[in-house]
């Protein structure tokens, strides 16, 4: 069990990783350096690891669910929305970015399981990633704050109206934990991720 969290959890990192560069690098492109400034403009996990949503968490659901589910959350990528040159179109972008990188990632990988003669762990393992992946970036999708689905909605809403939304950033773990406990990931999530696994061809 032990050996199944950690291969899960390396995998996982490395969605994430792919995940919140692609917000610094979208951010970065946009006019914002503080991703860059930060050390967050990379690939290295270690610049993205935050101790409750990239260690705790995923170790809690991995027991919970007696080794059948693991799923985290990076340290996000820190943004100053002022030094964009366009704040209400480019959050949009750097909400949609994070997601858009790990479908692309999940896609090419299930390329690379149909042209390479790829069998055994390996075919297990990058099976295994394509669904990390897949299932990162449409939980990130919820509109929930600091999810990027609430970075895409806040750009599309009107002021004040973003503003008040923003407001609920602060009861977002509550709001999270009540979505999962209800069975948010039963009908939100997973029936999404099966429609782009079989989009796929991976399901």
């Amino acid at each position: 069990m032990l050996v199944s969290f950690a291969a899960s959890f390396c995998l996982l990192i490395l969605a994430m990783s792919v995940h919140e560069f692609a917000h610094g690098w979208t951010a970065y492109k946009l006019g914002d350096e503080t991703a860059k400034n930060s050390g967050r403009l990379t690939l290295n996990p270690l610049a993205h690891i935050d101790v409750f949503w990239t260690l705790i968490l995923p170790l809690v659901l991995f027991i919970s669910s007696s080794g059948r589910f693991v799923f985290g959350a990076a340290k996000p990528v820190p943004i100053n929305y002022w030094a964009l040159r366009n704040p209400k179109r480019d959050i949009i972008l750097i909400g949609a970015s994070g997601p858009a990188a790990n479908f692309i990632f999940a896609g090419l990988l299930s390329i690379a399981i149909r042209i390479f003669p790829i069998s055994g762990l390996l075919a297990a393992a990058i099976l295994n990633l394509i669904v990390i992946n897949v299932v990162l970036g449409v939980f990130n999708l919820i509109p929930i704050p600091p999810l990027d689905g609430s970075r895409i909605l806040m750009g599309l809403l009107p002021e004040p109206l973003a503003s008040h939304y923003a407001s609920i950033e602060p009861y977002a773990f509550i709001l999270l934990v009540v979505l999962i406990s209800f069975g948010g990931f039963n009908w939100i999530v997973w029936p999404v991720v099966d429609f782009i696994l079989k989009a796929l061809k991976v399901n």
